[in-house]
């Protein structure tokens, strides 16, 4: 079993605003790699680009699985899902109006996930207990945290082994953020998932990641290979630290 995820030299942009600009990363196999940047600086549309909702205008995005090499960038989303590749979007992008449960039905979208559908299920209310109890209750009903549960567990149904988490962050109390970030750790390990987490909370990302790429206005600007390589930058320590 062998993956690996690598971005080289990509541009992308919406019209004639350029967003990424040589964009260069690879996230490997059992890895935690932390994607650094305050907003507007291109994360998300790097996120974008890895499921095929973006397409680069130049450079290239392949994912090494176990024999195969597949081009990202000639393949659509759904394809890329079923490779085993699962986002958990920035605003959590839930169906307000289905339930906890119609919302995590539609993350089995891979065959290998619906032919062990209440297997996911189970999995997803033992994670996360909580969405059990409100399974039934309308996902836009639920608080800011809940709904973070609701999608994450919902890309968790397809049975990924590459989860991007875009922001998960946004929108939450100090507390829910580290107790959001530790449970993604959690997740990570006793599923033996590879992890990219676009995140401009650096104290937080810092904690679970193996190492770190920073973006500042759609390019790659420093690349730590561990925790405290990233803490020592001048950059973190000017910008995140404020030393």
């Amino acid at each position: 079993m062998a993956l690996k995820l690598t971005v080289e030299g990509i541009d992308a942009g919406y019209g004639a605003v350029r967003a990424l600009d040589g964009v260069s990363i690879a996230v490997g196999e059992g890895e935690t790699v932390a994607l650094l940047g305050t907003n507007g600086n291109g994360k998300s549309t790097l996120m974008k680009c890895i499921m095929g909702i973006v397409r680069p205008s130049r450079g290239a995005i392949t994912l090494q699985l176990d024999d195969q090499t597949l081009d990202l960038c000639r393949l659509p989303t759904e394809e890329i899902v079923r490779a085993g590749v699962a986002m958990v979007p920035e605003g959590r992008r839930l169906f307000p109006k289905l339930t906890v449960e119609e919302n995590l039905f539609l993350g089995a979208f891979r065959p290998e996930a619906r032919r062990e559908l209440a297997q996911g299920l189970d999995f997803c209310y033992q994670a996360f207990p909580v969405l059990k109890e409100r399974r039934r209750q309308p996902a836009g009903s639920m608080s800011g945290g809940q709904q973070q549960m609701v999608a994450i567990a919902r890309a968790l149904m397809s049975r990924p082994r590459l989860l991007l988490v875009d922001e998960p962050s946004v929108g939450l109390s100090p507390l829910l953020v580290t107790q959001t970030i530790a449970k993604i750790k959690e997740l990570k390990d006793s599923q033996g998932l590879t992890v990219l987490m676009a995140e401009q909370n650096l104290h937080q990302a810092i904690r679970i990641a193996d190492r770190g790429y920073i973006i500042v206005h759609g390019k790659i600007v420093f690349h730590g290979e561990s925790r405290a390589a990233i803490e020592a930058n001048e950059l973190v320590r000017s910008y995140y630290l404020g030393v």
